[in-house]
């Protein structure tokens, strides 16, 4: 079988980058390179800048006319930049792309237009997809694989897949790098790495460090455009979600692949976009999406290990029922100190403390520790509290983070790059959502995942967040706990063992006096109260002259108000019930422990001594004739 069906020269599959060694991003050594070969850089030039600068003079004549202030206007010129950066090549579109997630560089309305770009590109010529292969992995494509279709069944802007068999009947899936791909996409970073110096340097306007965020692209793009890198992120993945029954990975066969190529299991599924197809399968959509969203955030916050770019071709559904992520090129990770701080923000964010979530910021990187943050505490507040009148669950994230992006063009943010990259996978994941579902909303699908780890997680930075949930000062809202549990019990996998025993080891460390405080003087406070109220009772039915002066003076709200500080209690233990495994022997299991608690111990002889003080009181104000 003779795949090629042209001879192929050596210069076709011949990279001047790679012959130059350059195997890792080395801004450095690429300027090196490209001072002893001017011509290329001139050649590549002239096909960048004359685009470029015919567009910006453009722009610049609109703008000296005022035309940008129509919005029809500026939007046109925002569309013609997104293609334009089509028309220049995988470079541009990557920058692009991560332009669309920077609100801090990029004004909202060319925000949106970058957030469309596509990379889909036509495929390249299948003999030199066959010599590539041939040549990277030392040996002809027949001794390798039993079949290997010549056309490729997709194509984008680093390389294309062809579909084959094994010699071992095994049916896969072989990505090709698109040839010379390296050497384009360095010579076109070096362009835009001084394009956005010069930028730096002379526009006063641009806070950011445009050389650092160009930098970030092309560590991420080398990382891409090698194939072993992607075969390692793969198994990596697998290996995290091996637990999860409806997640799958596709397998990888080292002995065929290579930094250019790369064979991987093939998967027969179906994009999560194509709903008719999907429901073929008998299955619902929404809880294909569902078990997306779920992954998303057990990748971002618990593993911190996240898929950068989960668009419609890299989410499959499979017939029996699991969600198949593909093309693991684009990784990131989120440091623990990070997926805390997201978590603490969102605590801040639904308590309404925007002068916390401020100060988060300056934790996350997005402002630096010297910024005033006076101003940007009401702009904070402008942006959310609307938001959050709806609640968490139903708050628009479009429009907030439109917002939110005009909140970061006005001050002095700087969004890291693995931030970038989280909104990017979130935003890519939430227009798959709505697709299915135009009603559905990723905050509101997030916020569980946000309450489960806030209660699962023994972090001690989230015990504090935990703590900061419940209680309002020093006074601890049942209604908040109701809710947080709530929100928890909707999580499929909540681990109500774990959680159990975490409430217990925060409710006995250190860090939980005040919580154990809090709870002796609620439940004395309910147990004197019902008391009171149950000896009103008795005392109304002796016969009158027998009643107490105090009972007859005491009025009916007090005990309507008494029934309603109850009732978050009793809708507590309602939610406890319905809890996903919840059983009455997961208490009584640990009644034990309880007992050998030396702070048990000491809350019960606290909650007697204060049950005797509070009895005390009353009968000295009722000695007094003073209502108690």
């Amino acid at each position: 079988m003779n795949l090629a069906t042209r001879p192929v020269a050596p210069q076709e599959l011949g990279d001047f980058i790679e012959a130059s060694g350059l195997l890792t991003y080395d801004p450095a050594a690429i300027t090196r390179i490209y001072a002893g070969h001017p011509q290329r850089l001139l050649r590549r030039l002239w096909q960048t800048l004359v685009p470029i600068g015919l567009f910006l003079l453009g722009v610049g004549t609109d703008k000296v006319l005022g035309l940008l202030s129509d919005q029809k206007r500026a939007r046109a010129r925002a569309k013609e930049f997104a293609n334009l950066l089509v028309d220049l090549g995988p470079a541009f579109i990557k920058a692009g792309q991560a332009l669309s997630t920077r609100p801090d560089i990029v004004p909202p309305v060319l925000l949106e237009e970058l957030a469309q770009l596509q990379d889909q590109l036509p495929g390249f010529d299948s003999a030199l997809a066959m010599a590539c292969i041939e040549e990277d992995l030392g040996a002809p494509v027949d001794d390798i694989y039993e079949s290997l279709e010549r056309e490729p069944i997709s194509a984008a802007s680093l390389g294309q897949v062809h579909r084959g068999v094994l010699k071992n009947g095994q049916r896969v899936a072989v990505k090709v790098q698109r040839p010379g791909l390296r050497e384009q996409i360095t010579l076109d970073l070096y362009i835009v790495r001084n394009i956005a110096a010069w930028l730096n340097t002379n526009i006063g306007l641009i806070r950011s460090d445009l050389v650092a965020l160009i930098d970030e692209l092309g560590r991420r793009v080398f990382e891409e455009m090698d194939y072993l890198n992607e075969a390692s992120n793969a198994e990596r993945f697998s290996e995290l979600h091996r637990h999860n029954p409806r997640i799958a990975v596709p397998l990888i066969f080292k002995e065929a692949t290579s930094r250019r190529v790369l064979t991987m299991e093939w998967i027969d599924g179906v994009k999560l976009t194509n709903l008719e197809a999907v429901r073929k399968l008998g299955i619902d959509p929404d809880d294909m999406v569902e078990v997306g969203v779920s992954c998303s955030l057990q990748q971002l916050l618990e593993h911190g290990f996240f898929h950068a770019d989960p668009h419609p071709g890299n989410l499959l559904a499979l017939e029996d029922g699991r969600l198949c992520y593909l093309d693991f090129g684009m990784m990131s990770e989120v440091t623990r100190e990070s997926r805390t701080g997201l978590i603490q923000a969102v605590v801040h964010l639904v308590n309404r403390n925007f002068g916390k979530l401020s100060k988060d910021f300056v934790s996350l990187g997005f402002l630096a520790e010297d910024v005033n943050l006076e101003p940007i505490v009401p702009a904070f507040e402008s942006v959310f509290s609307q938001a959050l009148e709806a609640g968490v669950s139903r708050m628009d994230f479009k429009a907030v983070t439109d917002d939110l992006s005009g909140v970061m063009y006005k001050f002095p943010f700087r969004v890291p790059p693995y931030y970038a990259l989280i909104i990017r996978s979130l935003v890519t994941l939430e227009g798959i959502a709505l697709s299915v579902d135009s009603d559905f909303k990723i905050l509101g699908a997030a916020y569980p995942y946000f309450a489960r780890r806030l209660m699962e997680d023994p972090d001690p930075q989230l015990r504090l967040s935990l703590r900061e949930m419940l209680f309002d000062g020093d006074i601890f809202r049942w209604t908040r706990l109701e809710n947080l549990v709530a929100s928890a019990a909707s999580q499929d996998q909540l681990d109500l063992d774990t959680l159990l025993d975490q409430v217990l080891d925060f409710l006995f460390s250190a860090n939980g006096g005040m919580l154990r405080r809090q709870l002796v003087d609620a439940i004395a406070d309910r147990l004197d109260a019902l008391s009171w109220m149950t000896l009103q009772r008795i005392g109304r039915r002796l016969p009158r002259p027998l009643q107490p002066p105090l009972l007859l003076e005491a009025s009916d709200s007090f005990d309507q108000s008494t029934y309603l500080d109850l009732e978050p209690v009793r809708q507590l233990v309602a939610v406890l019930q319905q809890l996903p495994g919840f059983s009455p022997d997961l208490v009584f299991s640990r009644l034990p422990r309880l007992i050998r608690e030396p702070d048990a111990r000491r809350m019960g002889l606290e909650l007697a001594q204060g049950l005797a003080e509070r009895g005390v009181v009353r009968l000295v104000k009722a000695a007094a004739g003073v209502s108690p």
